[in-house]
């Protein structure tokens, strides 16, 4: 197996600037919409990986836990392999599971399957029992749709959110809904090396704070996410906060490094992709 780093697929997570706006530089120049989209992305798009790990880890495909991308030992996976629609429980405990990814997990996710995940039809829909990431907790609910193949012979999924994040110490909560497609272009081949998997994701989003912050996402070019790197390696990304200028976010060139670009108002500046 490659030696290669950690992954979030998909695996925005939340990015800061390195530069800040001055007197001199009018422009607004406020990131928070980016940061929390940013978040939203990663933490909920984290969860189809997780899902998939533990399907196939309950499923007896992974001979080792040097397989394994994002759980750890501490986490307990359970399923009902009687009939379908299955259930799918992930238990990382009352306290905080260190996953392989560097992520602190506590609480339960739950999933249920009408089908195998690569079956098309199938419908995958999860739901979050007091769970938490890095002490962030996670509502709502997620809905998979596997739509079967694309002109490019590639399976695709349709993604649904409707989710909630409230942030730990009391930093307020991130309301987040989106509808977007997840196409696997590379890796369909290899189901017992998952860090050679490449997925292109597409759809729009929308976010609300509670102090009332409102923005909506666009995906201008397709995203592209290898689990082989820990942050999305290419792509754009159009968010309009309600009442501010547009910021495009551009994930680079397909280097798998944590340098991004935001541009807002014809200035262009450069982030760091946090983990």
């Amino acid at each position: 197996m490659k030696k290669l780093k950690l992954a979030l697929p998909f695996l925005v997570g939340m990015i800061f600037l390195l530069g800040s706006c001055t007197k001199d530089n009018p422009t607004d120049t406020s990131f928070t919409a980016v940061q929390d989209d940013a978040y939203a992305e990663s933490t909920f798009d984290n969860v189809t990986s997780l899902t998939n790990e533990a399907y196939s880890l309950s499923s007896n495909h992974f001979k080792s836990t040097e397989e394994r991308v994002f759980l750890s030992s501490c986490a307990t996976v359970t399923l009902d392999t009687t009939a379908f629609p299955r259930v799918l429980t992930i238990d990382f405990g009352d306290t905080n599971c260190l996953g392989k990814d560097g992520r602190y997990r506590r609480g339960k996710i739950l999933v249920s399957f009408t089908g195998r995940y690569r079956q098309p039809g199938t419908i995958i829909t999860t739901t979050f029992d007091n769970y938490y990431v890095n002490d962030n907790q996670i509502e709502g609910t997620k809905i998979v749709t596997n739509n079967g193949y694309n002109d490019q012979r590639h399976l695709s999924w349709t993604i649904s959110v409707n989710g909630i994040i409230t942030l730990a110490n009391g930093n307020g909560t991130i309301s987040w809904k989106s509808q977007r497609t997840r196409e696997w272009t590379e890796g369909f081949s290899t189901p017992h090396n998952r860090w050679d998997d490449v997925f292109l994701i597409t759809g729009q989003a929308s976010g609300e704070r509670a102090n009332g912050l409102l923005w909506t996402r666009q995906i201008i070019n397709p995203l592209e996410v290898k689990l082989a790197c820990r942050f999305i390696v290419s792509g754009t990304v159009q968010i309009k906060p309600e009442g501010k200028p547009m910021r495009t976010l551009d994930f680079g060139n397909g280097e798998c490094d944590n340098l991004a670009t935001v541009t807002v108002d014809g200035k262009t500046y450069t982030i760091h992709l946090r983990p």
